[in-house]
């Protein structure tokens, strides 16, 4: 490319005019002349960028500690890799809580099992129910997660 295109190039980059008028479109590129081509080219090229800008400004509006706010493309990144390290690690939990809820609700339905049988009069095996107690509330570890999800929960339906 001569000095003179790159000039020409330069100069079509910084034209942000969205109001010029679509290139008319050919079929055979073969007899477009070489000013056509560049033309084209750059109109190419800047609808391209104008995407990438397009794409960083709804990443940008997307991370929670970015929105409304400037930053660089690297910034951008970044926080958005931060984001999402971020969720991951709440779906985590998140999973380890429905896990958790799911294991107290077999338990708990078990309990309830046993309790409406003696209720109907059938006896009840001691051992396993005592088994059941001892498994819903085997560590203390497993009711302070318990009550830390009830609090979690309330207060974010509070909202």
């Amino acid at each position: 490319m001569s000095d003179d295109d790159r000039d020409i190039d330069i100069e079509s980059d910084d034209d942000n005019d969205s109001d010029s008028a679509p290139m008319p479109q050919r079929h055979n590129t073969q007899n477009f002349t070489q000013e056509e081509k560049r033309a084209h080219h750059n109109a190419l090229e800047r609808k391209r960028r104008d995407h990438i800008k397009e794409s960083f400004t709804n990443l940008r509006e997307a991370v929670p500690s970015l929105k409304g706010e400037k930053a660089s493309r690297a910034q951008i990144l970044k926080k958005t890799t931060e984001c999402i390290q971020n969720m991951r690690r709440k779906i985590q939990a998140n999973q380890k809580d429905v896990n958790d809820l799911k294991h107290q609700i077999a338990v708990l339905e078990e309990e309830v099992r046993l309790l409406e049988s003696a209720k109907n009069g059938s006896e009840i095996d001691a051992s396993s129910y005592h088994q059941l107690i001892n498994c819903d509330h085997s560590s203390d570890g497993d009711e302070q997660d318990f009550s830390r999800r009830s609090k979690k929960m309330k207060t974010s339906y509070q909202t």
